[in-house]
């Protein structure tokens, strides 16, 4: 029987990222390039009187041969975590999506309800011109009224000592505040 390793899936799985992220780099390119240089180099030279695998480098072949069948695996799986990790982001952002779609549907149904209750509400101007109007008919009525009682006066406008009587009512003029006194200091 083979022995039973406990080793963490997960710190294995980081190895393997790391390890295929590396040999994705233009470094791992160079320096396997500069060894294969130096390898060739010194088997066809033989420097130093070093020639430890001769020119098929049938030695060399098997070193890329066992690099190859150990950065497969290492590569599907930094791959299959990947993917996992994707499988979760995209389901955690269809959730957010979900979310916002539904509030975004809620703040069209507040907007289109304030929007409908505005619609029934008077506006400033509205207001400003119905006051308007009422201090219009207001004033005209306040007119008839005192052109009613100014024919009595005239009639007696005097009293028994003579002098003039006053029973009519101040005018208010359109436009002007009741409540402020003028510049003239009426």
């Amino acid at each position: 029987m083979l022995p039973n390793f406990a080793s963490d899936p997960d710190t294995f799985g980081r190895f393997a990222e790391r390890f295929a992220r590396y040999m994705g780099t233009a470094n791992f390119l160079l320096y396997m390039t500069i060894f294969v240089i130096v390898w060739i180099a010194f088997n066809v030279v033989g420097l130093f009187g070093l020639k430890w695998d001769p020119y098929p480098f049938i030695l060399l072949n098997l070193f890329f041969s066992t690099q190859a069948s150990y950065a497969a695996p290492l590569i599907l799986l930094a791959q299959n975590r990947q993917d996992d990790r994707d499988r979760v982001t995209i389901e955690q952002d269809r959730a957010r999506d979900e979310r916002n779609l539904a509030d975004t549907e809620y703040l069209t149904r507040e907007v289109a309800a304030l929007r409908i209750s505005l619609r029934e509400v008077a506006t400033r101007d509205f207001v400003r011109s119905e006051l308007r109007s009422l201090l219009e008919e207001l004033l005209t009525a306040q007119d008839h009224e005192v052109d009613a009682e100014a024919q009595p006066v005239r009639e007696s406008s005097r009293d028994s000592k003579g002098s003039p009587k006053t029973t009519a009512l101040p005018r208010i003029q359109a436009g002007r505040n009741p409540g402020t006194r003028s510049r003239s200091g009426n």
